[in-house]
């Protein structure tokens, strides 16, 4: 069973999906060791579990399911790591940061060109919290529905990669009806026994924001995505 509780931070409000077992499963102990065991601070730190779909900047028809393991890394800042399930075995596939609409207003227009805003993604339904009570989840939509997000994935799982090949690649989100492929809604929706439908209606009421013009640089026909080249090599 998952918890969920409500964090607010003093400026950027966000709510968190916290899994835990109701029965922990006792292991059997190790041999003793004199060092003490590894913090994993940076991932104690992970408070938040959102399901996304993005799609790889500049070609729409390839689009995934993301799993977003988040944690505040400021009160305005959230930083989040991708994998391509919620299995113990699950590829990290990346990572996303997310800003506060005042941050991404201070940002020059190139870097804004890295960047998606979240409004149809909350109001579509498209973006969900899994295991979060309905009411929770929503009052987390309201917070998200207002901020940015700038996307790399370094796995590309969907056309079959064994291993994190090549660069890095800049992903962005959906902006209108009519964008996401109604067989990747379905395969989320299966995974979570919901309904993008289902979820845009109850989220109706929540008050659309207004988009700052820098981001979604795809929509202006000019997408952004990196490119490997080679370099002259320079040694001391």
């Amino acid at each position: 069973m998952k918890t969920f509780r409500l964090l607010i931070p003093s400026l950027f409000v966000a709510g968190s999906a916290l899994a835990q077992s109701p029965n922990p499963v006792e292991t059997p102990a190790g041999p003793k060791s004199a060092e003490p065991s590894p913090d994993f601070a940076p991932i104690t730190g992970i408070h938040a579990h959102v399901c996304g779909i993005h799609f790889y900047s500049g070609n729409m028809k390839r689009q995934i399911i993301a799993q977003h393991y988040c944690a505040h890394f400021s009160d305005e800042i959230l930083q989040c790591i991708l994998y391509d399930s919620e299995k113990k075995d699950a590829r990290l596939i990346g990572v996303e940061y997310i800003v506060s609409a005042r941050i991404f207003e201070s940002l020059p227009a190139d870097e804004k060109r890295l960047w998606h805003s979240h409004n149809y993604e909350v109001k579509s339904g498209v973006l969900t919290a899994p295991g979060a009570p309905e009411d929770a989840e929503k009052d987390l939509m309201k917070v998200l529905i207002g901020t940015y997000g700038k996307t790399w994935h370094t796995w590309q799982v969907d056309r079959g990669d064994k291993l994190p090949l090549g660069i890095p690649q800049l992903m962005m989100a959906f902006t209108k009806d009519g964008q996401l492929d109604p067989k990747i809604a379905a395969e989320r929706d299966k995974l979570y026994s919901v309904s993008v439908a289902a979820k845009k209606a109850v989220r109706a009421d929540i008050p659309d924001v207004k988009i700052d013009p820098g981001a979604d640089a795809w929509q202006k026909g000019s997408a952004v995505q990196l490119d490997l080249k080679t370099v002259s090599s320079t040694s001391k």
